[in-house]
């Protein structure tokens, strides 16, 4: 989009002057006559564990924490991830039937360094393995190439190295911290959490069709991101390279750190978690109509809702997105609401509704121009069967209705297509909630 540069820098820069002038005004207000040091609130820098997204990525603070955590050597680590094994079916000309695993494992480990902290993480899948080639069924979705053609109707494979990545925190002042990121394989500050790590999406093994109007950066290789933050906001940009991952996910790929986003994240409070982004994204998509890649310009906001209730941890967790694509000429656009329900401590349901549009070029048609509108629903149950030793397992069962546009149904063979899938995940078990391991197991203390 012509000025889509400027405007993400725009963007950036906007971010960053607020942050100077938030931390002025607040060294100013510390410097006051009669300022009242014992009425102020925690620290800033002090702020849960369960916040922490994908990514330098917020969620509510009453999200649920599900990891192995434990203490060696002055650092303290972590390990969480899910493993579902699956079938999945989709109806219709472009459907199928695949069974194989979608599965992350992320580990991370940190410690004080240097009046802060540093976290060193790393996360992986096995997917390149254990999904068959160009992905598994999923209609209407799109995104990335796969043997020189756009992929549609699929869900793509993740890369086996999905994260690897640096975090350092410092407080500037008693409540103002400064976040820096550095990543070969990482996430910049663009998008909501990416759905594989979002609390409404734990049990729900199929990628959303709105994925690459979101949150597709959540794989990029190379991300450098730098941000301030306060108890209840915080205001970041990054730098990185937004090509998208090439079908070879075995290898950590190189690229120029030549696009730009910037974030802004508000916690209004422990229950919610808004976040607004807009990124330039240069040379993202590869296209077999064009001789050369096709840069895109993306904006996206986001609210997450996280209510527990009961007393034996049960939660309902709720996220509403929307995304805005600018690429090869014309916009598209995408939103989802998605939400999971704990009926009981071992019954859960989940939904997601998805309503956009995508061009002609996402779903290989040729000759056309005009974005073509679509919308996907889809509903599951999952049943608990047991935890041992920090992880549990859970079966469950998904039905999805796929609606392409009028025009578009010729082309599927039905004006709705039906899908589904069966399932058996295991997954961390949630942390007993006022019962870490070790004094800082809740908080990023520095």
């Amino acid at each position: 989009m012509p000025g889509g540069d400027s405007v993400t820098r725009a963007a950036l820069l906007a971010s960053l002057c607020l942050a100077v002038l938030c931390l002025e005004g607040r060294a100013r207000a510390q410097d006051a006559p009669g300022h009242q040091h014992e009425a102020e609130p925690p620290p800033a820098v002090d702020i849960p564990i369960a916040r922490v997204g994908s990514g330098t990525s917020w969620m509510p603070d009453a999200t649920p924490m599900r990891a192995v955590m434990g203490r060696s050597h002055g650092w303290d680590l972590m390990l969480h991830g899910t493993v579902f094994l699956q079938t999945i079916h989709e109806g219709g000309y472009f459907g199928g039937t695949q069974t194989g695993s979608i599965n992350w494992l992320m580990a991370s480990a940190r410690r004080p360094v240097k009046g802060g902290s540093l976290q060193v993480r790393a996360m992986a899948s096995l997917e390149p393995w254990t999904i068959r080639g160009c992905g598994y069924p999923d209609m209407l979705a799109t995104g990335e190439q796969c043997g020189g053609k756009a992929i549609h109707e699929r869900q793509h494979p993740h890369d086996a190295a999905m994260e690897v990545a640096l975090e350092y925190h410092r407080p500037l002042t008693p409540h103002v911290g400064l976040q820096v990121y550095a990543a070969p394989v990482g996430e910049p500050a663009l998008g909501p959490t990416a759905f594989p790590h979002r609390p409404s999406a734990l049990r729900n093994p199929v990628a959303p069709i709105a994925h690459h109007w979101l949150d597709a950066t959540h794989l990029s290789f190379g991300v450098v991101t730098a941000g301030v933050y306060g108890r209840r906001w915080k205001m970041e940009g990054s730098a990185f390279n937004g090509r998208e991952p090439d079908d070879r996910r075995r290898n950590i790929e190189t690229g120029a750190l030549d696009s730009l986003s910037a974030r802004l994240t508000w916690l209004p409070g422990p229950r919610w978690a808004a976040q607004a982004s807009a990124g330039r994204l240069t040379e993202a998509e590869a296209s077999s109509e064009h001789a050369t890649r096709q840069s895109a310009t993306l904006v996206t906001a986001s609210v997450v809702h996280v209510r527990p209730y009961g007393m034996h941890g049960r939660n309902w967790a709720s996220t509403l997105a929307w995304g805005w694509k600018h690429d090869g000429g014309r916009a598209t656009s995408f939103g989802l609401a998605e939400t999971g329900y704990d009926l009981s401590t071992r019954d859960t349901v989940y939904g997601r509704a998805e309503l956009g549009t995508k061009t002609p070029h996402d779903l290989s048609i040729h000759g056309l121009t005009d974005p073509l509108g679509m919308g996907k629903l889809q509903a599951g149950y999952q049943r608990d069967l047991g935890a041992w030793r920090g992880w549990e397992t859970a079966l469950g069962t998904s039905l999805s209705a796929s609606v392409p546009s009028a025009f578009l149904a010729p082309r599927y063979g039905a004006r709705v297509t039906w899908g589904g899938a069966v399932f058996l995940q295991l997954l961390t078990a949630p942390m007993a909630m006022g019962a870490p391991l070790d004094p800082h197991a809740g908080h990023l203390q520095h």
